[in-house]
């Protein structure tokens, strides 16, 4: 019984962590490019109070929407929320971690961005199903590059669980993974140089595209997801650099936390010192981020990281057929039967 209400009062804490934790992020990041312009800028808990005030308004359905007009960021949000509870906090595991679990996890985030391209063409307007195409067509490298450093912290760790993973000590290429990482990021969420969120011109956007109809409580579940999903990256990436699993639980939750606002103001800086890429130089920079978790993943097969299990076949000793002479063979099928 104590174990069971223990685990249940574990997963409420991390649910309301990620929930209230979530639109802070944003918030950051609007400070520090108001900082960098000169600005006084939003309040830090801006989107709190967006959230609020469109939690209250009505929603306003095209006649041509179907139901997954409204379940698809439902979903979304649904998938985004089970991606985060899978995701380590530092010394402390996922609170539904199991082996394996990596893979739910890139699904999940494809549940989620499929979802969200749903609902944009059920409207049919033009615009939002151009950003939809979009977003799809530069998820493509995304995902690659994504899933191509899970596979360098894989062979690393020499596991296929999250929590194993990132407790692991980092490799060789431990910094081309930190930049393919941040690079991809920036392009999960949607921020410069690949979009900007402030954009009022529908012909360059992509995410904002998708949202032009949605209004009231969908549009604000959308807005809560993307602010998770930040959250998401801000908190795997510094997991894959720094050594978590040899600090103690209080420092490394500390580290994590300052690692998290560090990679939320340099989302910042970035978006305040470069611009928007043209949409012809977007999937250059997405195959560099790919290739920098592909050299990561080289480096880490090239350091012996090989999983303990094939580790093991490799190393057992072959066993031999003592007493058989030269030539004699056990198979009948084979000349040394004869």
């Amino acid at each position: 019984m104590t174990t069971v209400l223990s685990t249940v009062l574990d997963l409420v804490f991390r649910l309301a962590l990620w929930l209230l934790v979530a639109p802070l992020l944003p918030g950051i990041v609007n400070r520090v490019k108001a900082w960098v312009a000169g600005r006084r800028g939003p309040p830090l808990l801006q989107l709190y109070y967006d959230l609020a005030r469109l939690w209250r308004k009505g929603v306003v359905l095209s006649d041509l929407a179907s139901p997954g007009f409204i379940a698809g960021p439902a979903i979304a949000w649904v998938a985004l929320l089970g991606a985060a509870l899978l995701m380590p906090l530092g010394p402390v595991g996922g609170a539904l971690d199991f082996r394996g679990d990596v893979l739910l996890f890139v699904y999940l985030l494809a549940v989620a961005r499929f979802c969200t391209a749903w609902a944009a063409l059920e409207t049919g307007s033009a615009f939002e199903g151009m950003g939809a195409a979009r977003e799809v067509s530069f998820a493509v490298i995304a995902e690659a590059a994504l899933i191509t450093a899970i596979l360098a912290l894989a062979v690393q760790s020499g596991s296929v669980a999250l929590d194993a993973m990132l407790d692991h000590p980092p490799g060789g290429g431990a910094l081309m993974l930190a930049a393919g990482l941040f690079t991809v990021l920036l392009a999960e969420n949607c921020r410069v140089p690949f979009d900007d969120p402030n954009t009022h011109l529908e012909l360059t956007m992509i995410h904002e595209a998708m949202i032009l109809d949605h209004s009231g409580p969908p549009l604000a579940i959308i807005l809560h997801g993307a602010a998770m999903k930040l959250l998401l990256f801000a908190v795997l990436l510094p997991q894959t650099v720094l050594p978590m699993g040899e600090w103690p639980p209080l420092a490394a939750a500390g580290i994590l936390a300052g690692s998290v606002l560090v990679v939320t103001i340099g989302v910042g800086l970035v978006e305040s010192l470069l611009a928007r890429l043209a949409f012809r130089q977007v999937p250059l920079l997405l195959t560099t981020a790919f290739l920098l978790c592909l050299f990561a993943l080289l480096l880490a097969l090239r350091s012996g990281g090989i999983p303990a299990a094939a580790d093991d076949a490799l190393r057992r000793p072959v066993a031999t057929t003592a007493g058989v002479p030269p030539g004699h063979s056990d198979n009948p099928m084979e000349g040394g039967a004869r």
